[in-house]
């Protein structure tokens, strides 16, 4: 119905006192009688909508459904019918008036406004008959479309598809106020566009034999001699006789003003009295909006999954990762994104294949239970890593794709600095990986530069406060860090919280005396205190120590600094181990960068940089979806290093893919490095964390790795592999699974079952893998599986899936490693002795001095993040097996107090790798032709 139309046939019915209630209602999806009156109808479907909401609200108390209406005239008539109707049933409607004259473009600029709005359940349009456009109500997201008018809404109605669209008000009300059609003759007059196709469709449907034509059309009066039912969709020309009417036939009168009920044209050979749809259809719109609030509850819900695979044809011998990637055809993110429940306004696109998921989909799904918890760890690595990743991808493919259980993996981006240095991507490998594999290597959603850039902002922040602090009076600083501003100087909410901690109560800047002024504006960093390092996302090893502040301008003030790679930034940790954007922000603001003179603590949020950071970090904090060869889903997010960082995906990806997964899902997360190094700060400083208890963990080994452990010779990466390696050895295979029954050991001191997968090679033989699967066993693994994933995709893993679901099912005991109220020397030493198997720890006179200012400042019950070599159980890469008998020495050690650990540094652990001899950059080049990225591995 067009919006002055309307107006004329709602003057009298607004002005008419509506009837009393009517007995029993009954639910909207059920049909109402046929009424003789609109006005008596009417009141039935608002009472029904009424008690309709009201059951939605009991069952949702926190519901407040909304209606926005956009309106491009100046006539209220329209505006206080809907406000009326919407007060009565218990809606909230929002009027969004345009001025008369509006384009087109700017109704649609409207639309798309109130589209993102997250408050607006529903959209109805109020506008001249110029602007119902395909443009116009094509721009309404079809989920908000309330009138029905929509391409998506009219065609599922024309389909016949009446559960997923809603009836446009004016065709409701018209079929509300017609009796029995079947058979019968239906004309539709002047009735144009989306509402007459509507019209027509569900008047066919009611088996009505339908026919309609325009006011000017020659066949007009004979079409209306015949018709049993007239319908005007618009205003009646004078020069069209009513007389041409059949005698007895029905009119339902949409568009012109409306005549009394009982006035007849004549007596015996005029048609019965017109019927108008002025409120009703007002009644009608609001029915739809409840309708609406109906389908968005049920959208919130967890929804099953209906993910399509995608199927794989396995070549032999394996292509290179990258050929195997750009050989499958993902599906679009947002495809698998609505497969796996996710709504559409929880997905933020980056191009064809990514996605970053917004965090409000923790609320949504906040009472749906959880999954199963995976961890995937390994033995001692050697340099080349035996597979984790590839194994968490093909365990998820094999969950899903082939055994139909929904699973997620949880991966962490990686780092630039191995994928052009020594390691290559971290996609996984042959037919179990990330795709593409290219973007998920390179760049991915720029989370890493966004941690990169707000690490460096806060470098300089520090060395640029110093400056001003040695270069000018308290008068000047506190002048300059507090202007007046349009005449006027004030606090920032920063500041305003700095001088609470300060202890100074004051708001107005101009009561602070001068000794306050002198605290607010002096940080008094003791730069030889300074812990904050600049960041890049390169191996670079000649940053590793560098002088700064050499250039004339910074006046002399020079000191020595280091650069770290950006994955060793406390942000990055942070963006790991937070739990919401609140928290994140609070995380940041609590990091420590330096002492000042008297040897407090000096944090981010003294600096007022906290707020900056946090914006720097708005995007980077929602996990990026992608998929696997197999089309499963998969998180990718955070990558601190195992070494010299925590090592583990974020605690955000886990918690929102265990709620989509469902309870009877997995979700599949792997910790960098060996047992020894990931999956103890797993369960000691991330579980802590998430509050989430994994209950299986996975633990990788290779007949490789384990030669390499019993005796083998070294192995070298970018070297060929010592025929040890490629003949069969089951001496040296026997022998080196010491290191898989430690890792096993290590495991069960948290107790969590753990499943042994042997990632396979070609070169091993079946009596090795025999070996190493029974000696898993016999060593407390509840079961050991050899795993031919990466040349076979998810189906090489199925047997391993089938372990996993059968341990998941198994009564865990898990319980931490130390209790957080010890002293830090004796968590350290506990780490040290029960996992690593040293004999003691000894602390440097740095290390100690840290450990002894850490515990004077209130930061001795934080866990311990030990930065230490994956290549041994003890600080020494050479030395392979399990090692005994160590002293493990700290050398350092340092806080992350944002992120919520202290991290010793043991013997000589660095935090900025350096490229090796033949980097894997010479094998990286671009195809100019077809932009596409060669020597990715």
């Amino acid at each position: 119905m067009r919006s002055a139309a309307l107006r004329r046939c709602l003057a009298p019915a607004l002005a008419a006192a509506p009837p009393p209630p009517l007995p029993p209602r009954r639910g909207l999806s059920a049909p109402l009688p046929r009424a003789g009156s609109a006005a008596a109808a009417a009141r039935k479907v608002t009472d029904n909508a009424r008690n309709s909401l009201a059951s939605l609200k009991r069952e949702n108390p926190r519901l407040e459904p909304t209606l926005a209406i956009i309106q491009a005239h100046n006539d209220q008539l329209i505006q206080e019918a809907n406000k009326n109707f919407a007060k009565e049933i218990g809606l909230r409607v929002i009027h969004i008036c345009l001025p008369e004259g509006s384009t087109k473009d700017e109704i649609v600029s409207e639309i798309l406004r109130l589209n993102e709005d997250p408050n607006v359940q529903g959209l109805a349009l109020d506008l001249p008959e110029s602007l119902y456009s395909s443009k116009v109500l094509n721009a309404v997201k079809p989920e908000k479309d309330v009138d029905g008018l929509s391409s998506v809404n009219l065609g599922r109605l024309v389909h016949g598809d009446v559960c997923d669209c809603l009836v446009p008000p004016t065709v409701c009300a018209v079929m509300e106020l017609l009796e029995d059609i079947g058979g019968k003759k239906v004309l539709l007059v002047g009735a144009r566009g989306a509402e007459g196709a509507a019209l027509q469709s569900v008047l066919q449907r009611r088996g009505a034999a339908v026919s309609s034509c325009h006011w000017e059309a020659p066949q007009l009066q004979s079409e209306l001699r015949h018709a049993d039912t007239v319908v005007f969709g618009s205003t009646k020309p004078h020069d069209v006789p009513v007389s041409c009417i059949k005698p007895g036939a029905t009119i339902i009168n949409c568009a012109r003003d409306p005549l009394p009920e009982k006035h007849s044209h004549g007596q015996q050979n005029t048609p019965a009295a017109e019927k108008t749809v002025g409120s009703l259809a007002v009644a009608m719109r609001m029915q739809n909006m409840v309708k609406t609030m109906e389908r968005w509850i049920q959208s919130q819900q967890y929804r099953k999954w209906d993910l399509r695979s995608l199927k794989l044809q396995p070549l032999s011998p394996v292509p290179s990762d990258i050929e195997i990637s750009r050989a499958q055809s993902p599906k679009a993110v947002d495809v698998l994104a609505k497969e796996i429940g996710l709504l559409t306004d929880e997905i933020e696109i980056y191009g064809q294949t990514k996605a970053k998921v917004r965090l409000s989909l923790l609320e949504r799904l906040k009472d749906q239970p959880d999954g199963k918890y995976v961890l995937v760890a390994g033995i001692t690595p050697t340099p080349l890593g035996e597979g984790k990743s590839t194994v968490t991808v093909g365990l998820v493919q094999a969950l899903t794709a082939h055994l139909n259980i929904n699973s997620f993996a949880c991966l962490r981006q990686p780092s630039q600095g191995p994928t052009f240095g020594v390691k290559g991507g971290a996609a996984g490998g042959g037919y179990a990986q990330v795709i593409p594999m290219e973007e998920f290597n390179l760049h991915l959603t720029g989370d890493i530069h966004a941690i990169t850039a707000a690490n460096n902002l806060l470098a300089a922040a520090i060395d640029a406060r110093i400056l001003h602090e040695n270069t000018q009076s308290d008068k000047s600083l506190y002048n300059r860090l507090v202007p007046v501003v349009n005449g006027v100087r004030g606090f920032s909410a920063i500041q305003l919280a700095r001088l609470r901690r300060l202890g100074i109560n004051k708001t107005d800047p101009e009561t602070l005396t001068e000794e306050e002024i002198s605290k607010f504006v002096r940080l008094g960093i003791d730069p030889s205190t300074i812990t904050w390092q600049r960041v890049v996302d390169t191996n670079d090893r000649f940053l590793r120590r560098i002088t700064v502040g050499q250039a004339n301008t910074e006046k002399g003030f020079v000191r020595q600094a280091q650069f770290d790679i950006a994955v060793a930034s406390e942000i990055m940790a942070i963006l790991a181990l937070t739990t919401s954007l609140q928290d994140m922000k609070e995380r940041l603001g609590r990091m420590v960068v330096a002492n000042d003179k008297k040897g407090q603590p000096v944090t981010a949020e003294d600096l007022g940089v906290t707020g900056a950071l946090a914006v720097l970090m708005k995007d980077a904090i929602k996990p990026t979806l992608m998929q696997t060869l197999e089309g499963t889903p998969v998180f990718v997010h955070a990558g601190p290093f195992a070494n010299i960082a925590h090592g583990n995906s974020s605690v955000l990806a886990d918690k929102i893919a265990l709620k989509l997964v469902g309870e009877k899902g997995f979700v599949v997360t792997e910790a960098g490095f060996g047992a020894d190094i990931g999956m103890e700060k797993f369960f000691n400083i991330k579980c802590r964390a998430s509050g989430l208890v994994p209950s299986v963990v996975v633990l990788v080994a290779t007949v490789r790795a384990l030669k390499m452990h019993g005796g083998g010779p070294n192995v070298t990466a970018g070297a060929p592999l010592k025929k040890e390696y490629t003949e069969e050895n089951l001496q040296l295979v026997a022998d080196g699974c010491c290191n898989l029954q430690k890792q096993i050991q290590i495991t069960q001191l948290f107790g969590v079952p753990v499943v042994v997968a042997l990632n396979v090679f070609k070169t091993d033989s079946p009596a090795e893998v025999d070996l190493v699967c029974k000696i898993a066993k016999e060593s407390g693994a509840f079961d050991a599986v050899p795993c031919n994933h990466w040349s076979a995709g998810g189906k090489g893993a199925v047997k391993l899936a089938q372990a996993v679901e059968k341990a998941a099912n198994q009564k865990t005991s898990f319980k931490y490693l130390y209790n957080l109220e010890l002293p830090i020397v004796e968590k350290i030493r506990i780490i040290a002795q029960k996992v690593y198997g040293a004999q003691d720890i000894e602390l440097s006179p740095a290390a100690q001095s840290q450990v002894d200012r850490y515990t004077r400042q209130g930061f001795g019950n934080l866990p311990i993040c030990m930065a230490k070599t994956h290549l041994s159980l003890s600080h020494q890469p050479e030395r392979k097996g399990v090692p005994t008998g160590f002293i493990l020495p700290i050398s350092d050690v340092r806080a992350s107090i944002g992120a919520g650990f202290i991290y010793p540094l043991v013997g000589t652990m660095s935090t900025m790798p350096g490229l090796p001899t033949r980097p894997c950059f010479y094998d990286i080049d671009l195809d100019p032709i077809t932009e596409q990225v060669k020597g990715l591995f």
